[in-house]
């Protein structure tokens, strides 16, 4: 791997501990599993945070509201940790991975950072909140499991869909993309909020049902964004220059 001018000049004047940080792939490692706890963490308490407070408080946040603070602190979280890395979503990951776009080898690293985030930020709010079992700010079926399994599957295919066209088609406008996702999940819950709770992350399910150990209709919020968040990121694929054949698309690059 080639060095920049800075580390070349860090090397001649005998400081190599921005060297050593910048090139050592664990502690590189260790910084991207961190964003992603701190990220998660920060969505998890502000958004789960709106929903407890909306149910406890009379309804002060009110449902728009809730809409709009789990689009702006997801935006703010792409922008604040983006360069370092911004998944914050175990349904995400993967779809990265599947696609070539990110390491298989840091997919359970990920997804335990993530899962650790929701589960310290749901611990938090349940410490100074007196969260009743009707306050419960995870998500659980409002309509049919079925329903909510559906819901979660197509808004989370538009999620990864936007994802793919705004951050990851090297021609994007990238500054514009954690607006474009940001947005996306705001009007995702708009829509299905009332019918599945929107959570379109299996991390943001889990954490509080594992605090609050309520797992009604868990299973619809783990495999359907997955399988939501994989369609998306790879009907996007097809949109992609290429000179491989449609049916090559869908197979892994070696």
């Amino acid at each position: 791997m080639g060095l920049d001018d800075s580390q070349i000049s860090n090397m001649e004047n005998g400081n190599l501990l921005p060297l050593m940080v910048s090139t050592n792939p664990r502690i590189h490692l260790a910084q991207k599993l961190l964003a992603e706890f701190i990220g998660t963490y920060c969505i998890i308490f502000a958004g789960c945070g709106s929903v407890a407070v909306n149910k406890l408080y009379g309804g002060t946040v009110t449902f728009p509201g809730i809409c709009v603070t789990w689009g702006l602190i997801v935006m703010a979280m792409i922008y604040t940790v983006g360069h370092v890395s911004a998944h914050f979503n175990p349904a995400v990951t993967i779809t990265l991975s599947l696609l070539g776009l990110h390491s298989f080898q840091e997919v359970i690293f990920y997804i335990f950072s993530q899962l650790l985030g929701s589960i310290s930020a749901s611990g938090t709010l349940s410490l100074i909140m007196d969260v009743t079992p009707e306050a419960f700010f995870g998500t659980t079926p409002v309509a049919s499991t079925t329903q909510s399994f559906i819901v979660e599957i197509i808004i989370t295919f538009i999620l990864m869909f936007v994802i793919s066209g705004a951050t990851n088609d090297h021609r994007a406008i990238k500054k514009h993309g954690g607006i474009a996702v940001g947005m996306t999940i705001m009007l995702n819950v708009f829509v299905g909020g009332p019918i599945s709770g929107a959570s379109m992350n299996p991390a943001r399910s889990l954490g509080p049902a594992i605090v609050k150990l309520n797992f009604k209709g868990i299973w619809a919020y783990i495999f359907g964004p997955l399988i939501g968040a994989i369609s998306g990121g790879f009907v996007y694929n097809l949109l992609k220059p290429t000179n491989k054949s449609f049916c090559e698309l869908f197979i892994k690059r070696s």
